[in-house]
């Protein structure tokens, strides 16, 4: 039997996904399948952006975060074409980081609410995160978010499907 290759590790190893802080997380559809905008090819300007159904379900579950997990709020967000970007602030008053959920665990919860709704997964697997380590990284990530959309055809992840 042929050994299969080894993926790398997408998480930063022995660090606590549940500790206070600012992540910036990536979530992108199987094969960059464009399934969360009405006509992304055409798409000049934010005001353009009309969500799918899919993308309205996308982003009923992105705002209901907050109203699930107490300890996580939804800084910022996009929905592109074929990825989201989350700007997640995780802040426990509580002095124990234990209550806090994961956010491994967040994102699972919402890629399965998201997939039930649909009803069927559009996921890739796993998802890309930066942990943000200061207030100016913080708010380069805000305005890259932010202008996302604009930049649609310049993306990394721009496919024309």
């Amino acid at each position: 039997m042929k050994d299969l290759p080894r993926r790398k590790a997408n998480r930063l190893d022995g660090f606590d996904y549940s500790t206070n802080g600012a992540y910036f997380i990536t979530i992108c559809t199987v094969n960059k399948k464009c399934i969360f905008w009405k006509n992304p090819i055409t798409i000049k300007i934010n005001d353009d952006i009309v969500l799918t159904e899919y993308g309205l379900i996308a982003d009923k579950a992105i705002n209901n975060i907050s109203s699930h997990y107490e300890n996580i709020n939804v800084d910022n967000y996009v929905i592109m074409p074929n990825h989201i970007h989350l700007l997640l602030n995780v802040s426990c008053k509580c002095g124990r980081a234990m209550l806090a959920p994961t956010i491994s665990t967040v994102i699972m919860q919402l890629k399965g609410y998201i997939t039930k709704e649909i009803g069927f997964s559009v996921w890739q697997k796993s998802f890309y995160d930066r942990i943000i380590r200061n207030e100016q990284e913080y708010l380069e990530i805000w305005e890259y978010i932010k202008n996302n959309p604009i930049n649609w055809q310049n993306d990394s992840l721009f496919a024309d499907k």
